[in-house]
């Protein structure tokens, strides 16, 4: 059965489609970022997991980024940190990767395209994370 409203961990998510678990943590990195210069970055473990779906390849991402002041950046791209792993039932691909912000928090939410070995496509949903700098004080949704 697939969750498609993710379900909050703390700041991070977790999410099941098609089959697939994503669990997402994120942390603020403080020795990246320069709040004087309005950057602030994140980092982001996923861990993807096939919990009962079909065997196939991660073959491209696309995140959807709003920062504090409600600005959209999309992005899209092969795979995830250059790899395109292939996960059979019962495994789990994990990776972490980064996010910059002009803002002390914001939001991701995405998915992954999919293909399947007979060549169908489909998508895995990652649910919406929060990213906040610790002396952010930030009202979060219920």
């Amino acid at each position: 059965m697939d969750t498609l409203a993710p379900t909050k961990t703390k700041l991070g998510s977790l999410a099941t489609s098609a089959g697939y678990r994503v669990a997402v943590t994120p942390a603020y990195v403080p020795e990246q970022s320069d709040p004087e210069q309005r950057r602030y970055v994140f980092e982001y473990q996923v861990q993807v997991r096939n919990v009962d779906g079909r065997a196939a390849t991660l073959r491209s991402r696309h995140w959807v980024i709003v920062d504090e002041l409600g600005r959209v950046n999309e992005v899209r791209g092969d795979g995830v940190v250059g790899r395109q792993p292939r996960l059979d039932v019962g495994q789990t691909f994990v990776y972490k990767s980064f996010c910059p912000l002009p803002t002390p928090w914001g939001t991701m939410e995405g998915e992954f395209q999919m293909e399947g070995d007979e060549g169908e496509w489909f998508e895995v949903k990652v649910g919406r994370f929060y990213l906040v700098a610790p002396t952010q004080r930030t009202p979060l949704p219920a």
